[in-house]
């Protein structure tokens, strides 16, 4: 299918660019001047801007185990009309993905589906924190990246191993780093407000501790953490110094993280009940200076879909999690004035593609979005099965227009 997209503004490294025609021929995204008749389709991108396919570095899903929440099918739904060309799925289902019969189950489940799916295995059985998974058997099935996903990998011994491990073939550990210890029991970031409010809290120590602790051991083994969800600026500092000497660390935030603080949950809404929680002011002024300075590689959905009841109770006794794929280009409008398109665009494409190593010289993925049209997140419009974000019913600002991954072309106007 040969479709012309005309008059678009591509977004590359430090530039939007000019409007320009551009030619899809079933696999590839060119610029194109020449005879608009020989095309199949044409589309006028006047007003709209592009950029290669959006990557997701982390990303739940319910299937399988719990699929009332998520199927891979529904995921992969919510993802293209997203504008997420790739993804990289969270470990934790039921039966975790632990094995290369989870591994199996799921590439054959996401053969056909429009978005890449990247599996990220469990290093330690049911996420426990004790035995180690068959890794380097799960990596003879495709998998490189590794890691207990929602749950952090405290155990120093287990982080030790698993480091030395990934070594031999190159591997990427993912991790969320906390001490769940510290966190026990928290529902919310500790200070002010969840005193007001008289939540147990959650302090901003116990990010970082963990994330100094696994530079320590990174320092002696060797080998490369990407740190996932980082939320306070001490925990951004201790990496960027790690940079600076050297280590092979990288990191991400949740875009929401970037949105709200944590005075935003005195009226107890547990749609914004999320971890790591929303820290104060600021620490999201030091993870926008840490996306800045390219301390912070890239930014993720952290989508986690839940049912209604998980989400429908008391603050206390409510689930952790927001629904975060289709509000993501809303949430980077709001944000553009302080990061600017092409810093957020660098922040989803080549940046998450070198973390997991998915990057190639030409174009065979498009992400087209209008900036400023707006549309009403609701019933109808949600891809997703679950509905727990506090944009739900909400007026929203940024559609993703059409969607290009190799032979594979979505109009997304509904």
């Amino acid at each position: 299918m040969a479709v012309l997209l005309k008059s678009l503004k591509l977004i590359q490294k430090d530039t939007i660019g000019s409007p320009q025609n551009y030619a899809y021929d079933g696999n590839q995204v060119k610029p194109y001047e020449g005879d608009e008749s020989e095309f199949d389709e044409i589309v006028d991108c006047a007003g709209w801007l592009g950029s290669a396919g959006w990557i997701d570095l982390r990303c739940g899903v319910g299937e399988p185990g719990h699929e009332y929440q998520e199927t891979l099918a529904s995921l992969d739904s919510a993802l293209q009309s997203a504008g997420f060309t790739e993804a990289v799925l969270l470990p934790n289902t039921s039966p975790v993905i632990q094995s290369k019969n989870e591994v199996e189950f799921i590439k054959n489940k996401a053969r056909d589906f429009f978005a890449k799916l990247h599996v990220h295995a469990a290093v330690t059985k049911d996420t426990l924190g004790e035995d180690l998974t068959e890794i380097l058997d799960i990596h003879h099935h495709g998998v490189n990246i590794f890691g207990d996903g929602n749950v952090p990998l405290s155990n120093s011994d287990r982080m030790m191993k698993v480091l030395q491990y990934l070594q031999k073939f190159d591997g990427i550990l993912f991790d969320q780093s906390y001490d769940p210890l510290l966190a026990i029991f928290g529902q919310m970031h500790e200070g002010y407000t969840s005193t007001s409010l008289g939540m147990k809290g959650i302090p901003s120590l116990a990010e970082e501790v963990a994330i100094q602790k696994n530079i320590e051991i990174l320092k002696y083994t060797g080998g490369s953490i990407h740190f996932q969800t980082v939320s306070t600026r001490n925990g951004v500092a201790a990496i960027r110094k790690a940079k600076e000497e050297g280590l092979q660390v990288t990191a991400d935030v949740s875009l929401y993280q970037l949105l709200f603080v944590d005075s935003d949950l005195e009226n107890y809404d547990s749609h914004l009940k999320v971890m790591p929680p929303f820290r104060g002011k600021e620490d999201q002024e030091a993870l926008l200076e840490g996306l800045k300075d390219g301390t912070i590689d890239a930014i993720v959905s952290n989508h986690q879909p839940r049912d209604y009841d998980a989400k429908h109770m008391e603050f206390d006794l409510a689930d952790f999690g927001m629904s975060g794929l289709q509000t993501f280009l809303p949430g980077m409008v709001s944000l553009e004035a302080k990061l600017g398109w092409p810093l957020l665009i660098e922040k989803i494409t080549t940046a998450p593609g070198r973390i997991i190593r998915s990057t190639g010289k030409e174009m065979t993925s498009l992400t087209v979005f209008d900036p400023a049209e707006e549309w009403v997140f609701n019933k109808q419009t949600n891809k997703s099965l679950s509905a727990n974000s506090p944009f739900f019913n909400q007026t929203l600002k940024g559609k993703v227009k059409l969607v290009i991954n190799k032979d594979k072309f979505a109009r997304l106007d509904d």
